[in-house]
């Protein structure tokens, strides 16, 4: 049923976009981008903290304060600031991208209302030491009520979030605001949208038999059956991230460089796939727990999980060679990477874009599928490994390609102009750095055997002391791990000062990212029909015209694509990788598993 036009005042229209804005969504994702932002400070002062905590040579804080930070920090990290600003994004992807409304505005405001009292409570509980139970908060550890009751109300709201999310697009189809496909980043919201009713599903499933159980209304809960629903919510919200991080890739692309993917249906199949098997990943974290045939073992960490590896394989080449054909078509056509090495570095998004997406690949990607798969999970199972990988999913590939787009999603937002931007061009490369050595560091430790989640590895007050990490390989990876965090903490607050001083003390201005590289969003961003002028509203540098007669700028058909010898340089080159580590890691596990 068509529903009545709201009214005109309700819109404003972007002067550099050309995007119909409605107001009550603006404001919605606005409030939870801010306190998107206000959560990543406060677990990047966590992170801080732990990280010197866990560096022996300085040990900062007790033991008691240790394990509240690690606790509020995974929780504040990898749930609150992410899906804040996720929720963000489906505002902004179901509304603005699809050039409509948000239906039921109140209804959203309360879903905010209800992720903000529940993560407030939650993070109350962890830092007043009556919830010290990890992120994980296994069974038989028990917190105070308040706080599965917080959690559960983050939850609820996230998925009533989610499905609100679902029903605009829906609306937006019924009313005729959308007509055919929806555009390939609301798609891929929308994939993360889907994964999220199963992962906030399968967490209240957990959480709530913990509450009910800590009032009194259970007599306990069964540990293995807790493990199996948790991580169907702990590791599945990461699958989210996935999804919602590479429609930011796509994004960026195409707001930097003026990109549209190489073949958008495959682009869509991936997220299917996605949609498909990627959950099933899950039981990884369930390897060494009894109750799981080797048959269940096998199909989930092997034949299935391969089809949402090839997910990631497409994106992997459909996005530097939807890039390298954009830069192509603008001129950039010497050699086979004069296209990168003319790429936008000195702008954030790119570099965002470009760093998140090759430390992805190359360390979270890889050691991630290596993790998945149950003979090689044995030798890093609960060792410091483990926090380093999703490290460089959660953090390098996540939050920094969030923090590219938000710096040109933040100024059209609010129209204020983007404050400290030369700051802001230095500040995804310190950021990386930072968090580089850390995982590296975390990696190597966890290579030595270093467990993770222990505030003294020497383990002086117990009975039986042991030096068996008292080496210099594992003195030098602490090492690493608290010089990196220093640096990511610095790039942090760099991003949440650049943000601040944008939102409450930039200038209101009707181009607020003058000054920065922005591509026409109209081809990859909103829609899959060619561009037809890379109409650059504020360029940096001047576009070279392509020389006559170099056929590296040739176009490949109609459809305005040009070929990509570089990207296929640069797939071969991560495939490589790709085997040497799996011949590395069966080395390695040729070592403590004899085999003939």
């Amino acid at each position: 049923m068509a529903t009545q036009p709201a009214q005109h005042s309700d819109y404003r229209t972007c002067d550099v976009t050309g995007f119909k804005v409605h107001k009550p969504a603006q404001r919605l994702f606005t409030i939870n981008a801010v306190t998107a932002v206000s959560f990543l400070a406060i677990g990047g002062v966590m992170a801080l903290l732990i990280a010197l905590t866990r560096w022996q040579e300085v040990q900062l804080l007790g033991s008691e304060m240790f394990y509240r930070l690690v606790s509020a920090h995974g929780a504040t990290m990898l749930v609150f600031w992410i899906v804040f600003f996720e929720v963000a994004g489906l505002h902004f992807a179901g509304t603005v991208l699809l050039n409509t409304r948000l239906i039921a505005p109140k209804l959203a405001w309360f879903n905010y209302g209800l992720m903000a009292v529940g993560a407030l409570l939650a993070e109350y509980m962890m830092l007043s030491g009556q919830a010290t139970v990890m992120f994980t908060a296994y069974p038989p550890l028990e917190a105070h009520p308040a706080f599965y009751l917080g959690v559960i109300l983050f939850a609820v709201g996230a998925l009533v979030a989610s499905c609100h999310f679902i029903a605009n697009i829906v609306a937006a189809k019924m009313r005729g605001d959308v007509t055919g496909s929806v555009p390939l980043v609301v798609y891929a919201f929308l994939s993360a949208a889907i994964l999220a009713v199963f992962t906030l599903l399968s967490g209240a499933m957990a959480f709530v038999p913990l509450f009910l159980s800590s009032i009194g209304l259970l007599h306990g809960v069964d540990p293995a059956m807790y493990r199996l629903l948790y991580w169907g919510f702990g590791h599945g919200a990461q699958q989210v991230n996935l999804a919602a991080m590479i429609g930011c890739w796509y994004a960026l692309a195409s707001l930097t460089t003026g990109a549209r993917p190489v073949h958008e249906g495959i682009s869509r199949i991936a997220f299917l796939l996605y949609i498909l098997f990627i959950q099933l990943g899950s039981i990884h974290h369930l390897l060494v727990d009894p109750g799981l045939g080797t048959s269940n073992r096998i199909m989930n960490t092997s034949y299935f999980m391969y089809l949402a590896t090839l997910a990631s394989l497409i994106h992997a080449f459909s996005i530097p060679a939807a890039v390298e054909s954009a830069q192509r078509r603008n001129g950039f056509t010497k050699g086979i990477f004069g296209w990168l090495r003319n790429a936008p570095w000195k702008e954030p998004g790119f570099s965002s874009l470009a760093i998140s997406f090759t430390l992805f690949g190359f360390l979270a990607g890889v050691t991630g599928v290596l993790m998945g798969t149950m003979q090689l999970n044995m030798l890093i199972h609960n060792t410091l490994f483990v926090p380093g990988h999703f490290h460089q999913t959660v953090v390098i590939g996540t939050t920094l390609s969030f923090m590219g787009l938000a710096y040109y999603i933040v100024p059209l937002v609010t129209k204020r102009q983007l404050l400290g931007k030369r700051l802001a061009s230095w500040q995804p490369y310190i950021y990386a750095f930072g968090l580089l050595l850390l995982t590296l560091g975390m990696q190597l430790g966890g290579k030595q055997g270093l467990p993770r989640r222990v505030w003294d590895i020497t383990y002086d007050n117990a009975r039986i002391p042991t030096d068996i990490f008292q080496t210099p390989t594992v003195d030098f990876a602490l090492a690493a791990l608290g010089i990196g965090a220093i640096i990511a903490v610095i790039g942090g607050g760099m991003f949440v000062g650049i943000m601040v001083a944008t939102v409450f003390f930039g200038k209101r201005v009707d181009n607020p990212v003058n000054g920065l590289r922005v591509f026409s969003p109209q081809g990859g961003l909103v829609g899959s029909s060619p561009l037809e002028s890379a109409a650059e509203v504020s360029a940096t540098e001047e576009k070279p015209e392509a020389k006559p007669g170099n056929h590296r700028g040739r176009h490949n058909g109609a459809d305005g694509h040009v070929a990509s010898p570089g990207t296929l340089v640069l797939i071969y080159t991560f495939l490589a990788w790709f085997i040497l580590w799996y011949g590395v890691a069966f080395f390695n596990l040729s070592k403590v598993w004899p085999v003939g």
